[in-house]
């Protein structure tokens, strides 16, 4: 019955944590994995005791007194016979060639490992633990504790012999202890002592803190962080302690040193193990729980948690449930945590197990990722830690995670993500797009295929082509845009479009598509059919691109009708691929589009399509009329009659006007512009630009009769007419309006010419002046003349080679000079002498300035 009930508790509890797991989605801190090989051949016939971790190696002490050296892997290097009975404690030094051990019988052995010195000794009393100088192996540190009913200190003398010294009785069983440095730290059942081995001081007492448990049964766990912290694990409390240096102003009788407690809580469950984890901790717990059904008590699966010290509290980082062998019959001295500071191994030890716990790595971090369906952060863990990674590849986690997209039904997500996944492999793309074929989601897939580096078969293009032309033309248009040309085989596809063609002939997405596949396979003749056909805006980049002017030559109409801006302005730039004469002709039956090109023709070059002018009187008179009169104003080549008569005959009084002046007929223009226009401000404009006395006398002969004209002629002529010739002849008592107003704007206008006339000569005369006293300055200035002058008649040196022979010099202003008989002599009737090279060259004469004499 009592078996029953314990598997019934057994498999209610393995649920429970099962569940637990199910539910979180906390990613574990650390892995486990059982220590296996010959640990697990000792475990099967003994049972473990204790054990000691060194960088190196393991050393496991059983009940049945043995101790076995292991390697990491759990496999046995070497075994020690020490006792028939159980091993409390076994210890190493740092360099691990030496080590304690002792049993429950009393023994006690230090030896070393690759040496023969050793100390033996059996108590009459059980020895629960012990520990050597973590330095062991320097002469000067031979010493050792060991703990039973009292802590006793062995150092070995200058004569090989070992002396002992009690470092503490009288409060029960010595039944922890950890030596770290020059700090001995045990545990009695009353709390925790340290002890300084350089000044030989007892420095603290840490009190336990509940008394209520036994010390046999719930032990305290030590573990020295550092060399000056200590951390105390005792029922559920921890405390973090902290050796610090007295001041010297402190001391008195005081040790040098003291303890401080930085950190004190209490924790869910009764530890059995302690160990640090950077600025972490790692907790054993022993946990006993209540079952729902039987409301009995069971021992639980111990935990490992690790938890991060705060002043007077903690907080849980991660808690795993372990699954050790027996452990529905272990109590809380039966476990304990033995960890590698190098590693950050932590190695949980029970009678009938050996658990390893390790920090989970990237590769673990990627296994929890990818158990969650967490792809995404898997494949990101692995690109960010790729040179880190061991048991996994970046292609292989991304390979999944498109396929956990596509069994999801993401179908572009997974589409999206085969371009970074799949890079440049060919055949990994070829094989995703028949896996996309066979779920019916190649158009998914079409935007990220790869278009160069790689290039994959030209039948997937083409079998994804044909998959939108089936179903989407818009998007099978889009594609044959956004696709090179030579990725599939082009005329497979024209077929197939023609094929759909013939169903729908009208479709202008087919048709335009068509047009694009024609270019690509350089049958540019077709392609621009259709463009022309659909009065596409490509067509002219396309006729650019190409050079098919030749091709176009019987098309210009059609151009013009698309857009004719676009077709005259490349019909013009491309003269040389087809010539004016050529558009014309073609253009003949449509005479407004032709007119069109003959205007741009002319606004660009007067000159060039001169043997068109006369058509294009005409063609402007029919669809210009606003710029006829430019153009004929422009145009040095148009028959003025031609244009006469046809301005007359539809009535265009403004061209008529201009064609009378221009051919002379000046008279016939004012008349016009008087009879037909009623204008008095454009016939006085006209008489102003003609500056004809007769015109004005006809303008004022037709206006003098005419109120309001003379009104205008009074206001206006002023500057060009004698306004009398205007007033004598105004009849008397005609009523004209503004007379007042216009006589006094000519009186105005004539004060303005006497006042301009008066400054303009004001000014001349000051201006005269000046320019006459600069002159006489410069008249006045002598003349330089040396040996490298000459004569300019006789080319001679000016001066003579004989400075003693008498000569005579005539030199102008203009800087000419004569010997004085080289010059004519002059008349009675010009008595002046000029200049006779300036004279000649028409530059005005120079009369003699200066005449040197000697």
């Amino acid at each position: 019955m009592a078996e029953a009930e314990g598997q019934e508790t057994e498999s209610l509890e393995e649920s429970t944590d099962e569940s637990e797991e199910e539910e979180s989605e906390e990613e574990p801190k650390l892995k486990y994995e059982r220590l296996s090989n010959g640990v697990t051949e000792i475990l099967q016939k003994d049972a473990a005791g204790c054990m000691t971790v060194h960088d190196k190696f393991l050393a496991l002490g059983t009940h049945y007194g043995k101790v076995y050296l292991l390697d990491v892997q759990g496999n046995i290097t070497q075994k020690f016979d020490v006792s028939p009975v159980k091993i409390n404690q076994i210890s190493l030094d740092e360099s691990g060639e030496h080590m304690g051990v002792c049993s429950e019988d009393g023994k006690v052995q230090v030896f070393g490992l690759y040496s023969g010195e050793e100390f033996h000794e059996t108590f009459d009393c059980p020895i629960k633990i012990i520990a050597v100088n973590p330095h062991f192996v320097r002469t000067s540190c031979k010493q050792f504790v060991t703990g039973g009913k009292k802590l006793l200190l062995f150092e070995r003398s200058w004569m090989s012999r070992w002396k002992s010294c009690v470092l503490h009785e009288g409060e029960g069983n010595i039944r922890s202890v950890k030596w770290r440095g020059h700090l001995i730290a045990w545990a009695n059942n009353m709390g925790v002592k340290i002890f300084d081995v350089t000044s030989k001081q007892r420095i603290t007492n840490v009190p336990r803190d509940d008394i209520s448990l036994r010390p046999d049964m719930y032990p305290c766990s030590l573990c020295w962080k550092d060399s000056v912290t200590l951390i105390i694990g005792w029922g559920t409390s921890v405390k973090i302690c902290s050796v610090k240096e007295r001041h010297a102003s402190e001391m008195r009788d005081l040790p040098s040193r003291y303890v401080e407690i930085v950190s004190q809580f209490e924790t869910e469950f009764y530890i059995s193990g302690l160990a640090p984890l950077c600025d972490q901790l790692v907790v054993l717990s022993y946990v006993k729980e209540v079952s729902e059904k039987t409301e009995r008590e069971y021992r639980a699966r111990p935990r490992l948690d690790i938890i991060q010290p705060l002043p007077e509290t903690c907080e849980e980082i991660s808690s795993d449930a372990l699954t050790v062998r027996g452990f529905q019959e272990n109590e809380c001295r039966d476990y304990h945590l033995e960890y590698s500071e190098g590693e950050s191994l932590f190695y949980i030890v029970s009678p009938r197990d050996i658990v390893v716990a390790k920090e989970r790595d990237q590769d673990d971090h990627i296994d929890w990722l990818l158990e969650k369906k967490k792809y995404e952060e898997a494949l990101m863990a692995a690109e960010i830690s790729q040179k880190n990674i061991k048991r996994h590849k970046i292609l292989d986690i991304g390979l999944a995670y498109i396929n956990h997209l596509v069994e999801k039904g993401e179908y572009d997500i997974a589409a999206r993500k085969c371009q970074k996944i799949l890079g440049k492999n060919a055949a990994l793309w070829e094989y995703e797009v028949y896996k996309f074929k066979e779920i019916g989601q190649l158009k998914a897939i079409s935007p990220y295929l790869p278009r160069g580096d790689p290039v994959l078969k030209p039948l997937i293009y083409e079998m994804i082509l044909h998959e939108f032309l089936e179903s989407d033309y818009e998007g099978f248009a889009t594609l044959i845009r956004e696709w090179p040309g030579d990725l599939y085989n082009n005329s497979v596809i024209v077929q197939a479009v023609r094929d759909h063609l013939k169903k729908d002939s009208q479709n202008r997405t087919l048709l335009k598509t068509l047009a694009e596949l024609y270019t690509y396979d350089k049958n540019y003749g077709n392609a621009l059919e259709i463009y022309l056909t659909l009065r596409h805006k490509d067509v002219f980049q396309l006729i650019h691109k190409h050079n098919l002017f030749s091709s176009i030559k019987d098309k210009i109409v059609l151009l013009m009708d698309f857009d004719s801006e676009k077709a005259v302005d490349m019909l013009l730039d491309n003269e040389d691929k087809i010539s004016i004469k050529k558009v014309v002709e073609e253009l003949e039956d449509r005479p407004e589009l032709q007119h069109v090109y003959l205007h741009k023709l002319f606004k660009r070059d007067h000159h060039k399509g001169q043997r068109y002018h006369e058509k294009q009187i005409s063609l402007y008179a029919e669809y210009d009329r606003p710029n006829l009169l430019p153009f004929l104003r422009d145009s040095t080549h148009c028959p003025l009659e031609k244009a006469l008569e046809i301005c007359q005959q539809r009535n265009f009084v403004e061209e008529t006007i201009y064609l009378l002046s221009r051919m002379g007929n000046s008279r016939s223009a004012l008349k016009m512009i008087t009879e037909e226009l009623h204008d008095v401000d454009k016939a006085i404009e006209f008489a102003k630009e003609q500056d004809d006395g007769e015109l004005w006398e006809d303008l004022i002969l037709y206006s003098i009769d005419k109120p309001p004209f003379i009104t205008g002629l009074l206001n206006n002529i002023g500057t060009h007419v004698d306004p009398i010739l205007l007033i004598h002849r105004i009849k008397e008592g005609m009523e004209i309006p503004n007379l007042r107003d216009s006589l006094v704007k000519i009186l105005q206008d004539y004060n303005l010419q006497i006042l301009l006339r008066e400054g303009c000569k004001k000014i001349l005369v000051a201006d005269s002046l000046s320019l006459l006293k600069r002159m006489h300055r410069t008249q006045m200035k002598g003349v330089l003349v040396d040996e490298e002058n000459i004569c300019e008649s006789c080319l001679s040196p000016i001066l003579p080679s004989d400075a003693a022979k008498p000569f005579s010099v005539v030199a102008f202003h203009c800087r000419h000079m004569f010997h004085k008989e080289c010059l004519p002599v002059p008349s009675m009737n010009s008595p002046a002498q000029f200049c006779n090279i300036c004279s000649a060259k028409h530059r005005g004469p120079g009369s003699a300035i200066l005449e040197l004499k000697k």
